[in-house]
């Protein structure tokens, strides 16, 4: 309760402070109040709410709550997120963000809103180089391991490139050091974390298997940076997450890399054994963004990601993931993939993806907004699994006042995997996701 209300205080001060704002500059749209007279300090907050109505074709065996259900209609917050953040000196910046993710008819009720970030920041050298530390999302591997949420092209980011979701980090945040800056055309981020207990995780116990897990022992440091080459316009990277669609606002086309690594991250029996093998974890990554104006006066755009992966958690690991999942349980017809609307979605191996929107002119629906449709697929060759996993997403967001305002309806095709006679996992039919998500944001 006491979040809440700092959070009414918050938002009474800037709705105040934006109205009076707009009253004499009509075209900003932001919540934000200045703490000196050029606007150069200041605290700003933002507000975004997805609420997805979904309909699913759940995985053979899903049970909600031991009640066997193969058609799964439900309601929920997908992401629900405040930000308050602001430049308190010339050199000072802070970061919060709170909220909660996956609020549905399964969860625990009242569940409270935590802390996603909470960092603060010292400038070193103008826009070169400035160090942090706390909880934060300014991580390593790849563009969309620190997703812009609120611009999110896709149904949902990638969410194979978040190596370490809630296993030993907070929903993609983690407790680092990192520094991070430009130095002309070249963004870079770098940071060393201390990985979070897996006695807390609600993905894994601290358990041990003939296959890779992560290890629950008192872990070594893990080291992450991504890397992006800027050809055109540049980013911003005032906070660590990077947009999913500019709406043809920008001229954009990055090339990045990056990379995790951490020592004896992982565990599993050696074989016919109980003798513990360690191993590490290691992550490498290339990608490419683009995302460019077709007719700036008319506002049409395109934008393109792609993305290579390749991911060494150690021998056969796996990982099924089912975002804000309807389903509880699996009974004996269950296969590889669990619950619900879960697939093999990280695992060790390599991993290819791809996403591409196309923005209509901006008063193609008149009053009411423009559209933009997209495709997106995953394809991965993880060692556990004898067929390729490729997952296919598609549809339709409708712009009603650009991302601020944005109602998408889409379809996923997920695999589902089981075992042959030979004990193979193989391929052994699909199931699809309806998704109709309605976003707000300020």
């Amino acid at each position: 309760m006491k979040y809440f209300s700092v959070c009414f205080v918050l938002f009474i001060t800037f709705s105040m402070t934006a109205k009076a704002q707009t009253s004499a500059t009509p075209k900003k749209k932001e919540l934000r109040f200045n703490l000196n007279e050029d606007g150069s300090h200041y605290v700003k907050g933002t507000f975004l709410n997805q609420i997805w109505l979904r309909y699913t074709l759940a995985n053979p065996g899903s049970e909600v709550y031991g009640t066997p259900d193969d058609q799964i209609m439900d309601i929920g917050l997908r992401r629900t997120r405040i930000q308050v953040y602001g430049q308190l000196t010339d050199k000072v910046f802070f970061y919060t963000q709170f909220g909660q993710n996956n609020l549905s008819y399964r969860s625990p009720r009242k569940q409270g809103i935590f802390f996603l970030d909470a960092i603060g920041e010292y400038k070193v050298a103008e826009e070169k180089l400035s160090l942090g530390a706390g909880l934060t999302g300014w991580n390593g591997v790849s563009r969309y391991a620190s997703p812009s949420i609120g611009t999110i092209l896709s149904l949902d980011a990638p969410l194979y490139q978040q190596a370490t979701n809630d296993v030993n980090d907070q929903f993609v945040r983690k407790l680092s050091v990192y520094a991070k800056g430009q130095l002309g055309q070249l963004d870079y981020r770098f940071a060393v974390s201390k990985p979070m207990s897996i006695e807390q995780s609600a993905v894994q116990g601290p358990i041990i298997d003939e296959n890779s897990l992560v290890s629950s022992e008192i872990g070594y440091a893990q080291y992450h940076g991504y890397f992006k080459y800027m050809f055109l316009d540049k980013e911003s990277n005032t906070t660590p997450y990077q947009a999913g669609s500019y709406l043809g606002t920008k001229d954009i086309f990055n090339i990045g890399l990056g990379f995790m690594a951490q020592k004896d991250a992982m565990w599993h029996y050696a074989e016919n054994t109980t003798d513990t093998v360690r191993t590490n974890l290691a992550i490498f990554a290339i990608d490419a963004f683009y995302d460019r104006p077709l007719d700036a006066g008319k506002g049409s755009a395109i934008t393109a990601y792609a993305a290579y992966t390749y991911s060494d958690y150690g021998k056969n690991y796996i990982r099924n993931i089912g975002a804000m999942n309807p389903a509880t349980g699996v009974n004996a017809e269950g296969t590889l993939n669990g619950p619900g609307s879960a697939f093999p979605t990280i695992g060790t191996g390599s991993t290819f993806y791809a996403q591409f929107g196309y923005l209509f002119r901006r008063d193609l629906l008149g009053k009411a907004g423009t559209l933009q449709p997209y495709i997106s697929s995953q394809y991965s060759s993880f060692d556990l699994l004898d067929d390729p996993m490729a997952m296919y997403d598609g549809g339709i967001n409708w712009l009603i006042d650009g991302n601020r305002v944005k109602l998408s309806m889409s379809y996923q095709s997920r695999p589902i995997f089981a075992t042959n006679a030979e004990g193979n996992y193989i391929t052994d039919e699909r199931k699809g996701m309806a998704v109709m998500q309605f976003q707000i944001a300020l």
